[in-house]
């Protein structure tokens, strides 16, 4: 490939992750106020309006992929075949192990995903993601990582997930926790049906950056009084956006972008204690994703 070439691609990856992240803030602040209006608990603490927590999803606020939760359910519904959640499982593992993304393998993730929603409605998937949650996900959450967030809501902040799982779904895990929403994929949808298309691309990598700068700005959000918190080295953009990144049963690579940058690290993987290792930063992203964009890797069969 000539320089101009992966420049021009950069630069196009790097169009449609700020669309991805605007899209998503769009209906992270849409569904907030959806909730509100239909009576949600008011927050109890003295709100502080400029502050906020952003929390990933798969390993660090829930043990394993949301997605694959959801998708196991969706499968005992019919939704495609037990295959397909076989082909999805490798896929999510390729991914998380080889870290990288390119133009072609997330576009063939994201039509892989879409063909399953593709004309089904939106009340139905949520309502089926409701279900699923009870069955398959409320015993996966970290009690660790859900106090930290409990505890930005107790001194009046708001809190967000931040995941590539569909907004519909990321908001059902939120709600059940008691968080103001979450910043997800979204799927396009008319008429309350899902076309088979996304705004934007999957909301991973650079993309989550760009959702919570856009939710800030939305919000009136000081980014500097914000925190992050991740598992995975592939969210070292969202992180670095923040004044205070946390890494949350860190990979690999992440604990060593925390070591030198002097983010703190808590891990309750194995009930050690957390480990505070510095001060925390706001360097400028220097990591691609790749991995959890492998969470929507799968597609319905035989309808």
């Amino acid at each position: 490939m000539s320089p101009r070439r992966g420049k021009s691609n950069r630069r196009e990856l790097e169009r449609l992750a700020a669309l991805t992240g605007e899209a998503s803030a769009e209906a992270a602040v849409a569904m907030e106020h959806a909730a509100q209006s239909e009576g949600a608990a008011e927050p109890q603490a003295t709100p502080d309006l400029t502050a906020a927590a952003f929390f990933d999803v798969d390993n660090t606020m829930m043990m394993g992929a949301s997605i694959f939760h959801f998708a196991r359910g969706l499968a005992a519904r019919k939704y495609f075949t037990a295959s397909d959640l076989a082909d999805f499982a490798w896929q999510q593992a390729k991914f998380r192990i080889m870290g990288r993304e390119s133009a072609n393998n997330v576009s063939a993730v994201r039509e892989q995903a879409l063909s399953f929603i593709a004309g089904r409605s939106v009340d139905e998937l949520v309502n089926n993601g409701e279900e699923i949650y009870d069955e398959l996900m409320a015993d996966k959450i970290w009690p660790g990582t859900n106090a930290l967030a409990q505890q930005h809501l107790a001194a009046g902040q708001r809190v967000w997930l931040v995941t590539a799982t569909p907004v519909e779904l990321a908001a059902i895990i939120a709600r059940r926790l008691g968080l103001n929403g979450a910043l997800g994929t979204v799927a396009e949808s008319v008429d309350g049906v899902f076309t088979g298309r996304l705004v934007g691309e999957l909301l991973h990598g650079r993309a989550k950056a760009h959702a919570v700068r856009a939710l800030a700005a939305r919000e009136g959000l000081n980014l500097r009084r914000c925190a992050a918190y991740s598992d995975s080295s592939n969210d070292v953009p969202m992180l670095s956006v923040v004044g205070k990144a946390v890494a949350v049963n860190p990979d690999g690579g992440l604990r060593e972008v925390a070591r030198k940058r002097g983010w703190e690290v808590r891990d309750f993987r194995t009930g050690r204690k957390a480990a505070k290792i510095g001060v925390p930063s706001v360097l400028g992203a220097g990591a691609v994703a790749g991995a959890v964009a492998a969470g929507m890797a799968y597609r319905k069969r035989g309808m």
